[in-house]
């Protein structure tokens, strides 16, 4: 039973290590960015390797410039769109634009 604690607890220390460095918190990030990949890549090693190599853990605000960058494309995306809605609704509104003769 002694045996079983002590393995128990080299395995509680070494997942507390892993939480305060940082790496379970980087590993799920790039997960779940993996499992988010609309196409998923030949090589799923490759694209952690890409992706862990990328992180920079001790800087955050390129983390932070990241997120602010996909919420912007997803905003530009949707302003895009409605601006095609829009331009067809006005569209029925406005006269038919007749050409003038060259002088």
């Amino acid at each position: 039973m002694a045996h079983y604690k002590a393995v128990d607890s080299k395995h509680e220390q070494f997942q507390r290590y892993l939480e305060k460095s940082g790496v379970l918190d980087t590993l799920t990030k790039v997960l779940v960015a993996l499992y988010e990949e609309p196409e998923k890549p030949n090589s799923a090693l490759d694209f952690l390797k890409h992706h862990l190599g990328a992180a920079t853990p001790e800087n955050p605000e390129i983390e932070l410039l990241c997120l602010e960058l996909a919420e912007m494309k997803e905003k530009y995306e949707a302003i895009v769109e409605e601006n095609k809605k829009l331009k067809t609704k006005l569209a029925q509104y406005e006269p038919p634009q007749e050409q003038k003769p060259a002088e």
